[in-house]
């Protein structure tokens, strides 16, 4: 039999240049992400910033997701991103260790910060990474025999620029060596230039639209999330490469919502612009 070999199809995408379409993963729910995961985008973003994830809960969800593969036949096999709460290497390392391969990193405003991370997802000597994986999912408990060999090139780094420091910053940031794809995070990029809740603003696009161009020329990936859909396919036609294009908790409380409305007649509620985090 065949020694297993480490694969990161959505690390692999990114380098040929094909689009990859995500959604965001807001419910913290490994039973949520099951479902999402046989849906057949290309990428789901668990998120541990801004909802309540921690490693214990992010290892039944990689492990959800996982399990939806070929559920159905014919259809696409979602890869797992995480965004960490911090750009810390000791939390790079947990999750890490629990098996995701791709995480993204957030407020990262500076090309030293970059490289920081950069060597936080790897295995010495390129990098700072503990020696652990005989007991981790990564490895599959050394199922995959030559995992630390293969780890630091099946690892895949997004860097999340979402400030005026880190967009001054970008074209260092994003002509980091191990650097896979840079980024750009709206609402907090809105509210750095003064306009908070404002994703929209004429001037917030054309900082991303010139955002994008720049990292394209660092040959770098560029994402972003955007909600909404003639937005996001314009910058999937500046050549943004992974775009998730809604969040789950925003799906579930606009179909609730529309689903009630049919039956009895709901008060209006203004909704703040959801086309960012």
């Amino acid at each position: 039999m065949s020694t297993p070999r480490l694969h990161n199809p959505f690390k692999q995408a990114l380098a040929e240049g094909k689009p990859q379409i995500g959604l965001w993963l807001g419910l913290a729910d490994s039973y949520a992400a099951e479902i999402l995961g046989g849906v057949g985008y290309d990428w789901l973003l668990i998120d541990n910033e801004h909802v309540p994830n921690d490693v214990r809960s992010t290892l039944p969800q990689l492990q959800a997701i996982a399990s939806a593969v070929h559920a159905v036949p014919g259809s696409v096999d979602s890869h797992p991103v995480v965004r960490l709460p911090v750009a810390d290497p000791v939390l790079v390392k947990q999750y890490l260790d629990i098996g995701a391969q791709t995480l993204l990193l957030p407020m990262i405003d500076t090309a030293e910060q970059a490289q920081d991370a950069v060597r936080a997802m790897r295995y010495p000597p390129e990098g700072i990474r503990g020696m652990g994986s005989g007991i981790s999912r990564s490895s599959r408990w050394h199922r995959f025999t030559n995992y630390i060999k293969e780890a630091n090139e099946q690892v895949c780094l997004l860097v999340q620029v979402e400030t005026v420091e880190a967009i001054t910053n970008l074209d260092a940031i994003a002509a980091t060596p191990g650097v896979d794809g840079v980024f750009i995070g709206p609402s907090d990029l809105s509210a750095s230039m003064g306009f908070a809740g404002q994703v929209d603003h004429p001037e917030v696009c054309a900082v991303i639209d010139d955002a994008i161009a720049r990292i394209r020329k660092a040959g770098k990936a560029a994402g972003i999330l955007c909600a909404n859909e003639q937005r996001a396919k314009h910058y999937l036609s500046l050549g943004a490469q992974f775009v998730a294009v809604g969040v789950d908790t925003s799906l579930l409380n606009s179909a609730a919502k529309g689903l009630l409305a049919k039956f009895k007649e709901t008060p209006s509620v203004t909704q703040a612009p959801s086309s960012g985090y």
